[in-house]
């Protein structure tokens, strides 16, 4: 199971209003096992587009990136790791 470790949140503004909903990127750093198809020694991060409309959240898109270098990794999260990973979007939304 992945650890959330540190993240940032910024707004994504919409300039033209066409986008339901408010849209935020979180950047999320993650503590991967060393034995976990993930892992990278470098750290791996998540950057998260998540939207929020009404009372439900959900994940836009995401990329996982080797953190040091931003260098784009070719996996996907397994179910449970998105859900957990947009519980945590919605636990850290800014007020």
């Amino acid at each position: 199971m992945l650890t959330f470790t540190s993240y940032t949140v910024e707004n994504v503004r919409d300039p033209f209003g066409i986008l339901s909903g408010k849209r935020y990127e979180f950047v999320v750093n993650l503590d991967v096992p060393e034995d976990d198809e993930l892992y990278e020694e470098n750290g791996v991060s998540a950057r998260v587009i998540v939207k929020v409309e009404e009372e439900e959240t959900s994940i836009i898109s995401y990329d996982l990136l080797e953190t040091t270098t931003g260098r784009i990794l070719d996996f996907d999260m397994e179910e449970d790791e998105e859900a957990a990973l947009v519980l945590f979007c919605k636990e850290h939304l800014p007020a």
